[in-house]
C-alpha cells in the first residue's frame, strides 16, 4: 500500500505486515533482507517507511504490568500514549516526558527519543526508560538496560528503529495531583527578550514559545512564551474540582478533505499570527489549563495535516548549542522571514543536557521547529536552513526530517561511528533494519 509519514511527503509503495505476536517476527526475519518497524505513523518524513516491508506494531498493544508503589509500567511497543493517559491519569499518574501529540506509540517514543516542554529539567523520554525488549537480526530477543546489553540499549534510544524491533519497554510514571497545569502566556518583543524569558523560567517545569516568524528587523523573534507547572487539586477552581482527573477529550474538529493549494500563504499566515498573538496577549495571568490543551493542542483537530494540501508538508527541526543559539536562531528566523514559503507553526524550546543515545537529537541549547508546505522552493529553503544550522554546530531531528543530505547528518551527529558499530553487530553485519530515511542518509 502507499504509505507516508505525518507530513504526507514522501509517499512510497510499501509491503505492509502487522505483527501480532513476538513469535511471528522470526519467520519474517528469515524471509526478508530488510524491514523497519512502524508505530502510529507520526514521524513526519520517511523514518518509518521501507518498501520491502514496513512492519506495523499497532497490534502489539497490551499493558503488561504496573507497580503502584514505584510507578513502573511495562507495556508492549504498540501501546499508544493516549491509552497510557486514559488508563493512568484517572489514577493520578502521568508519563515523565510527552511529545506534542498523544497519538504516538511507546516504541516510537523510544526510537525517536522524544522530548517535551520539560527537557531543560527532565531530559528526553529515553532517560526514564529502565529496560526494553529488542528483537535483533539473528532472531533473538534481548533484554536491554543500562546494566544489560547497555551499548545496544543506548543506541536504541533515538536510533530510529535501526538497531532492531522494540517489542516492549518499562518506564516510570510520575504522580500528579490533578489533570491541570497552571499556565501563563507572556508576550515578548524580540528574540533577545524571548530567550531571556526562557533563561529566567528555569524553575518552571514546562516552557515553550510560539514565534511570529514573519516579523523582521527589531521585532525578529517576537513570541508568546507559555510556562506552566502541575496544579495541585486543592488549588483548582470549583468548576474544575468536581472532575480533577479528567482525561483528554477526543478531537472535536476535523479536516475532512485536503485544503486547496495555496491556502496557507503569507497573507493567511500573517492574519493567523496576528489573531493568535492577540489571543495570547488577552490571556494574561496564570490560569488552569487541562493537560490535553497544554501538551497536545493540535490533537484537538483530527487530520490537521490536510491543511497543507495534497502535496503535504515538511517540518524542519534543528537544535543549536547554547552558545551559538542567539546568532544561529537570528540567522534562521531572518532566512525564513525573507523566503517565499512561510511556516504555519514555529515553535522554540530550551533543551537541557544531551541524551545518552549516540543518535539522540537533543543537546544543551535551543531547538526550533518550523512547518513548511511542500512546494517547488521548499527543498532549497531547507538546504539553506541546514547550512545555517550546521555552520553554528547544530543538527536536525531525524524523526522530522525528509530532505537532509547525508553529509549534514554525519556532521551533526559526532557519535555516528559509535552508533554504526553497535547497529552492525545487532544487524549481524548487514542492515536488516533499514528505512527510506536511513538509505537516503547513507546510514
Amino acid at each position: 500500500m502507499q504509505l507516508s509519514g505525518w507530513g504526507r511527503y514522501p509517499v512510497l509503495d510499501c509491503r505492509v505486515a502487522r505483527l501480532r505476536r513476538c513469535g511471528e517476527l522470526g519467520a519474517l526475519l528469515a524471509d526478508l533482507r530488510t524491514l523497519i518497524a512502524r508505530g502510529n505513523g507520526r514521524a513526519y518524513g520517511d523514518a518509518a517507511l521501507n518498501p520491502a516491508l514496513t512492519l506495523s506494531m499497532l497490534a502489539m498493544d497490551r499493558m503488561q504490568s504496573f507497580d503502584p508503589d514505584t510507578g513502573l509500567l511495562t507495556c508492549q511497543a504498540g501501546v499508544l500514549l493516549s491509552d497510557v493517559l486514559a488508563t493512568f491519569v484517572p489514577r493520578g499518574w502521568f508519563p515523565p516526558v510527552v511529545p506534542g501529540t498523544e497519538l504516538v506509540t511507546v516504541g516510537g517514543m523510544i526510537a525517536a527519543d522524544v522530548h517535551g516542554k520539560n527537557h531543560h529539567r527532565d531530559g528526553s523520554f529515553g532517560a526514564h526508560v529502565e529496560s526494553l525488549m529488542l528483537a535483533t537480526a539473528d532472531g533473538e530477543t534481548r533484554r536491554c538496560s543500562r546494566s544489560e546489553n547497555a551499548d545496544l540499549f543506548r543506541a536504541t534510544l533515538g536510533g530510529m528503529g535501526l538497531t532492531g524491533v522494540i517489542l516492549s519497554a518499562s518506564f516510570r510514571l510520575r504522580r500528579i495531583d490533578s489533570a491541570y497545569v497552571l499556565a501563563e502566556t507572556v508576550a515578548t518583543r524580540d528574540l533577545d527578550e524571548t530567550m531571556a524569558l526562557f533563561e529566567a523560567s528555569g524553575d518552571r517545569p514546562f516552557s515553550v514559545a510560539w514565534i511570529d516568524c514573519l516579523t523582521r528587523g527589531g521585532g525578529l523573534g517576537r513570541s508568546l512564551v507559555s510556562r506552566g507547572a502541575w496544579l495541585p487539586r486543592a488549588s483548582l477552581p470549583p468548576r474544575l474540582a468536581a472532575s480533577p482527573m479528567r482525561t483528554a477529550s477526543p478531537a472535536r474538529l476535523a479536516v475532512p478533505v485536503d485544503a486547496p493549494a495555496g491556502l496557507l500563504n503569507r497573507r493567511s499566515i500573517r492574519v493567523f499570527n496576528g489573531l493568535y498573538r492577540l489571543r495570547g496577549r488577552l490571556r494574561r495571568g496564570p490560569r488552569p489549563v487541562h493537560y490535553g490543551s497544554f501538551f497536545f493542542p493540535l490533537d484537538g483537530i483530527a487530520a490537521w495535516n490536510r491543511l497543507y494540501g495534497r502535496r503535504g508538508f515538511v517540518q524542519y527541526q534543528c537544535v543549536l548549542p547554547k552558545a551559538e543559539s542567539p546568532r544561529g536562531l537570528a540567522a534562521l528566523l531572518g532566512c525564513v522571514a525573507a523566503a517565499g514559503p512561510s511556516p504555519f507553526l514555529t515553535v522554540l524550546k530550551l533543551f537541557g543536557p544531551a541524551g545518552e543515545g549516540p543518535m539522540s537529537f537533543p543537546m544543551e541549547g535551543y531547538t526550533l521547529a518550523l512547518d513548511f508546505p511542500m512546494r517547488p522552493g521548499t527543498p532549497a529553503l531547507l538546504d539553506r536552513l541546514d547550512d545555517i544550522t550546521h555552520d553554528h554546530g547544530g543538527r536536525v531531528y531525524l524523526a522530522k526530517d525528509a530532505c537532509a543530505a547525508p553529509e549534514r547528518v554525519r556532521q551533526g551527529y559526532p557519535r555516528l561511528d559509535e552508533f554504526n558499530a553497535v547497529r552492525t553487530r545487532a544487524n549481524c553485519g548487514g542492515h536488516r533494519f533499514a528505512s527510506a530515511l536511513s538509505r537516503r542518509l547513507g546510514l
